[in-house]
């Protein structure tokens, strides 16, 4: 299993391929990026773990990516290591003022380079910022953006869960379990990009709990297609005897194919005084959509 994904940012093709052949030798996922524009365009298909982002790009600089990672609820949980030949004081100032994680000039060190990633990543995850099997924004994150709901109006909270990821890892391993939810993450951003808004926030809770917070219109929608994806495309994680019988064996019993059970709750439904009614409701509505 990957360590986690790295997104390169870096229009030199030495230095790229050189941390690419490198990162992916450590047991990571290397992306790569060469302009600024289609390093955002990956961020919002497939979160990275950590960015390692030039500053000297050939459409926007570093210092612009950042912002607009920084400034996205989906991107700004995501480390920032800026790599640059600019040594100067007001560049890293800059660059940390913005939000970036920490800085390192060329030529570089790719021992330091690798512990400066690897450090970036764990402080991540200690903080209960990003989730490490998605890469998803969790814990703190997940509850500020709760918080927030107190203050708003016209959203839409999705409560998902996957019934049946439970005899799944039992039958194919946690490490078939943890493709199964990369995929279900996926298929959350990419149901969000269509269906959604550019403020709409996907969060992974822990284990197979996720929550995508919308606006109420776009709820049920962004459900409907969700769970349609997630039911026709499911199966190519199991083995084709599975795929066939529609169900898996376990302990004794018929245990049919994963599916994907969301519940959905707005203000429009009660009132909600704090957060904890909130994640009540919407796991009770989880439960209830489980349940048909």
């Amino acid at each position: 299993m990957a360590k986690g994904r790295i997104l390169v940012v870096e229009d030199d093709t030495d230095i790229s391929n050189m941390l690419r052949i490198y990162f992916t030798s450590q047991g990571y996922e290397v992306l790569v990026a060469p302009r600024g524009g289609e390093a955002l365009e990956r961020c919002r298909q497939q979160l990275p773990h950590v960015i390692v982002l030039d500053i000297m790009l050939p459409d926007i600089d570093g210092y612009e990516v950042c912002t607009q990672l920084r400034t996205n609820l989906r991107t700004s949980h995501i480390p920032i290591i800026f790599l640059t030949q600019k040594d100067e004081r007001s560049d890293r100032i800059a660059g940390l003022e913005l939000g970036a994680d920490d800085y390192i000039t060329k030529p570089f060190d790719i021992e330091e380079l690798r512990l400066r990633v690897q450090n970036a990543q764990r402080r991540a995850e200690r903080e209960s910022l990003t989730n490490p099997t998605t890469g998803l924004p969790s814990g703190k994150m997940i509850e500020e953006q709760l918080r927030g709901l107190m203050r708003r109006k016209n959203w839409g909270l999705l409560y998902l869960g996957l019934p049946g990821i439970e005899a799944f890892n039992d039958v194919y391993g946690f490490v078939a379990g943890d493709e199964v939810l990369r995929f279900a993450a996926l298929i959350m951003s990419e149901s969000v990009d269509n269906l959604g808004t550019p403020e709409d926030f996907i969060g992974h809770v822990g284990g197979d709990d996720f929550i995508i917070i919308s606006r109420s219109d776009r709820a049920k929608p962004i459900a409907d297609a969700l769970i349609k994806r997630f039911n026709a495309e499911v199966g190519t994680h199991y083995d084709f005897k599975a795929r066939q019988q529609g169900y898996i064996v376990y302990q004794g019993q018929q245990v049919p194919l994963m599916t994907m059970a969301i519940g959905i709750i707005s203000p429009d439904m009660q009132e909600f005084t704090d957060i904890r009614e909130i994640t009540e409701a919407a796991a009770d509505a989880r439960r209830r959509a489980a349940a048909h």
